[in-house]
């Protein structure tokens, strides 16, 4: 039930001014936030917030602290489980550093591209009442999209730095794009809160030295 209230509160468009300029004029700082845990310990993990300023992508602030994951893993209720140290986080951040406050977030994982829609960019997003952008390593298998030949196909078919292709569900909607940057292994971005996917690829792009953009690298 909270998942649904939440989800309701989703804004798949963009509201800041920078988001609608070609260059992202008006945008200084993006942050970037991670969950990593400890191999072989799902209960130990470091929760991790970077803001880099933009567009030269220098480090601003860090915030990386050792937390205890509590609550179990529930497939579709991720968020539920790590969010609430990433929300700690930027909370902490608004308290020490307000200036350095991101204008956006991108965050290690899904956004729209979730099996209930609403995966930990959303949940993120709507908590923080941030831009959020989904920016994630691997396929989640949603609304028929699967690692299939097919798909492996199209990836293969992404030359160029910057090539993307949609990932278009058995229900006809648009859930996210693949996107090729310096690298055979392409990204899964897709819309988290208060952006569209459109933008949000784009300044995936913007951020990338390597495979990874920088925020979520760093």
């Amino acid at each position: 039930r909270e998942q649904a209230q939440l989800k309701a509160s989703v804004v798949e468009e963009d509201t800041e001014e920078w988001q609608k300029d070609p260059r992202f004029a008006g945008l200084e700082r993006v942050g970037g936030v991670d969950l990593s845990y400890i191999k072989g310990d799902d209960t130990s993990a470091c929760a991790s917030l970077v803001v880099l300023s933009y567009p030269a992508l220098e480090v601003l602030y860090e915030d990386c602290r050792m937390v205890a994951v509590s609550a179990p893993y529930v497939a579709g209720f991720l968020a539920f489980r790590e969010v609430p140290f990433l929300v700690e986080a930027v909370q902490r951040l608004q308290q020490e550093e307000p200036r350095l406050k991101p204008q956006v977030l991108l965050v290690d994982g899904n956004g729209l591209l979730h099996p209930r829609g609403f995966g930990v960019a959303c949940h993120l997003g709507v908590l923080t009442d941030l831009p959020c952008i989904g920016v994630a390593k691997n396929l989640l298998q949603v609304d028929g999209l699967v690692r299939d030949e097919l798909h492996r196909e199209q990836i293969r078919s992404l030359q160029r730095e910057g090539d993307t292709f949609p990932l278009t569900g058995t229900s006809g909607r648009v859930l996210g794009t693949v996107s090729y940057n310096n690298s055979s292994k392409p990204l899964y971005v897709s819309v988290g809160h208060r952006v569209c996917l459109e933008t949000a690829v784009r300044l995936v792009k913007s951020c990338c030295r390597y495979r990874i953009p920088e925020p979520i690298r760093q």
